[in-house]
């Protein structure tokens, strides 16, 4: 009986330990998918721009107004340029330069493992490198949403932005994984969190400390936008405004009223691009040149 007992409770622990690691295996997976072309009402230049370690970062690069200045866009979690279509035709129709891309290990982009911002700000890093040497004497900002804000604010070379504008960012990677945690096995998830984070440690081999931008935000000498929703449970208002208080000025925070953790383009619609047309043009644009909408 005794042995029997032992021999259940040594089965448990190894599917227990089992479990852990494909959850881990499962939370730094790779996310693919075929990105396919789009309509012609909206033309892109399909671009590949080698990086580092043999990695080639894919994306679309539209084209607007000479002298307009150029802005990069840089998709959340398991998501592709696609989800940053619609903030790409708007900006464009602004008379912006729009290079939009995918992350390391997302859509077209290839990658062993989606590493929360550590590999990922290479790609961003590379997208920058491309956009100066191709546009030189353009001012360059970026777009980032949650995985792509945090890649922009993790990249490791000084990224010498002119603007950033960064939606739905967590401060910390303890505070991501908890507040997931939470909403999917409600206040019991915290009891998994140490588990979950040690899991990243491995898989990553990196430390957790690494992983989190409000440790890097002040590092980011470039005009900021914060932009987060009252009703995000994924990266809550609080959080949000820890990230604002400890960035360098200029920096500006709108809180979307009602907003969750999903697309602010979609979701606030013309606020959204009033306010960003006005936070770009104050320092992408220069004075006497502030470019009118292309036709």
């Amino acid at each position: 009986m005794l042995h029997k007992i032992t021999v259940q409770i040594l089965t448990l622990i190894i599917v227990i330990t089992l479990g852990i690691f494909a959850i881990g295996a499962l939370l730094t997976g790779p996310a693919p998918s075929a990105v396919g072309t789009l309509s012609a009402d909206f033309p892109v230049k399909s671009i590949q721009i080698p990086g580092t370690n043999g990695s080639v970062v894919h994306g679309w690069l539209s084209y607007g107004k000479p002298g307009g200045s150029v802005v990069l866009l840089v998709h959340s979690m398991r998501s592709n340029r696609l989800e940053m279509l619609s903030r790409a035709r708007f900006l464009r129709n602004q008379g912006y330069n729009v290079l939009s891309i995918d992350l390391h290990a997302h859509g077209e982009t290839t990658g062993e493992r989606i590493t929360f911002g550590l590999q990922e700000s290479e790609s961003v890093t590379t997208s920058v490198a491309f956009l100066r040497n191709t546009f030189p004497h353009e001012r360059i900002g970026a777009i980032g949403v949650s995985l792509g804000a945090a890649a922009i604010v993790l990249a490791k070379q000084g990224l010498k932005l002119d603007a950033v504008i960064l939606e739905s960012l967590h401060p910390t990677i303890e505070e991501a994984v908890d507040n997931r945690l939470k909403l999917h096995f409600g206040s019991y998830g915290s009891v998994l969190l140490p588990v979950m984070l040690s899991q990243l440690s491995f898989y990553l081999d990196t430390s957790m400390d690494k992983l989190s931008p409000i440790n890097r935000i002040n590092d980011l000498n470039s005009p900021i936008l914060f932009i987060s929703g009252t009703d995000d449970a994924h990266t809550t208002q609080s959080e949000t405004e820890r990230l604002y208080a400890a960035a360098r000025t200029p920096k500006e925070l709108w809180i979307v009223p009602g907003a969750r953790h999903f697309n602010m383009h979609s979701y606030a619609g013309k606020e959204y691009e009033q306010r960003i047309t006005a936070f770009l043009s104050d320092y992408l644009r220069r004075i006497d040149d502030k470019s009118q909408p292309i036709d």
